[in-house]
């Protein structure tokens, strides 16, 4: 790819355009973004491609590495964060998972997962990218910790206490669904 083949570079970016993509989504919750984001990486490794040194880390780290750098400058440059979108990409209803449940269990399968987003999306940068590549890519701690620059002890540490303000967020989160709930019903 380095060398000019352009039937390489397909091949990379078949390879790991769908995982620098879910990353920057997970990490921003718009998908503008993360299309930009995906689009950016691999203009930078076109322009900047040889700044990949093999013994730093693998080419997958380096790319999210390089997602990684830009979601952040996004984020920080537009200062806000991008509302999820109500239309998620990778749906994880499936067709058989409809037909086997009821209505309601959809309904209330679809609001416990977007109230997991939402609660990612509200934690801080540094706890929120280790969820989404641990938790949500399903890294090793290595892999992560060689993404994010720091050590494997550092990304333990940051998931743990992220897993803890997730905890925290979604129990709040169901106690006052609960108290609405409640309320409700005493007005019904």
């Amino acid at each position: 790819m380095l060398a000019g083949d352009e039937e390489a570079l397909a091949v990379l970016y078949e390879r790991r355009a769908r995982d620098i993509h879910r990353f920057a989504l997970h990490m921003c919750g718009s998908q503008a973004l993360a299309d930009d984001v995906t689009q950016e990486v691999f203009m930078v490794l076109i322009r900047d491609g040889r700044n990949f040194n093999a013994a730093r880390g693998s080419v997958s780290a380096f790319l999210m590495g390089v997602a990684r750098n830009q979601v952040l400058r996004r984020l920080r440059r537009e200062r806000f964060y991008v509302a999820i979108e109500d239309e998620p990409p990778d749906r994880t209803l499936t067709k058989a998972s409809r037909t086997t449940e009821s209505p309601l269990d959809d309904l209330s399968r679809l609001e416990t997962i977007e109230s997991v987003r939402k609660s990612v999306l509200a934690l801080p940068e540094r706890y929120r990218e280790v969820v989404v590549l641990c938790d949500l890519q399903e890294l090793s701690y290595s892999e992560a910790a060689e993404i994010l620059g720091c050590a494997v002890g550092t990304v333990r540490s940051r998931l743990h206490r992220a897993r803890a303000l997730l905890i925290e967020r979604l129990r709040t989160a169901g106690e006052g669904e609960a108290v609405a709930v409640k309320s409700a019903r005493c007005f019904a």
